[in-house]
């Protein structure tokens, strides 16, 4: 089976048609639409600051192991709303979104995001310790930082295109 013919399967399950004709709740579309781009905006917001204060700017009094603490809860639960949400409207359109290059670039700049900060956890945040208050951060940290709020700007400009180009 072809990736048009299981996209085509799951625009026919019921969920997707309901969600895609607004058959069962008329609202459901856009408001899954608006709860998906409220959780990204969560998302970038919360991971901004953090990307901020590893590039020295931001709080300068706040140590960046704090920001982490304070942030990534919130940047998760917001993560999987925007998982939750994204994939009801994938479904809802699937045949459209699987060969559309704008999405499958922004799920490649959201794994590239992914990468980046397994990158950067298991990497030089395990030494936090050793340059936690300290700014500017180590170059690692910078990079990290400034790679982090290039691939979610991205995936932020490649998820309005997405709406442009179907």
């Amino acid at each position: 089976m072809d990736l048009e013919a299981i996209a085509e399967q799951i625009a026919d399950l019921p969920l997707s048609t309901a969600i895609r004709t607004g058959m069962s709740w008329r609202w459901l579309f856009p408001t899954l639409e608006a709860t998906h781009v409220v959780a990204i905006a969560i998302v970038f917001g919360s991971i901004f600051l953090l990307d901020l204060r590893l590039l020295g700017f931001g709080e300068r009094g706040t140590r960046a192991s704090k920001y982490s603490a304070e942030l990534l809860p919130l940047t998760w639960t917001a993560f999987v709303l925007a998982v939750v949400t994204g994939a009801l409207l994938f479904m809802a359109n699937a045949p459209d979104y699987v060969f559309n290059l704008q999405f499958r670039l922004k799920l490649l700049f959201i794994a590239l995001a992914g990468i980046n900060m397994a990158i950067f956890h298991w990497g030089i945040y395990r030494r936090v310790r050793d340059w936690d208050a300290r700014l500017p951060p180590p170059a690692a940290a910078r990079i990290a930082g400034l790679m982090s709020i290039l691939c979610w700007t991205t995936v932020l400009v490649l998820g309005r295109w997405i709406g442009f180009v179907r």
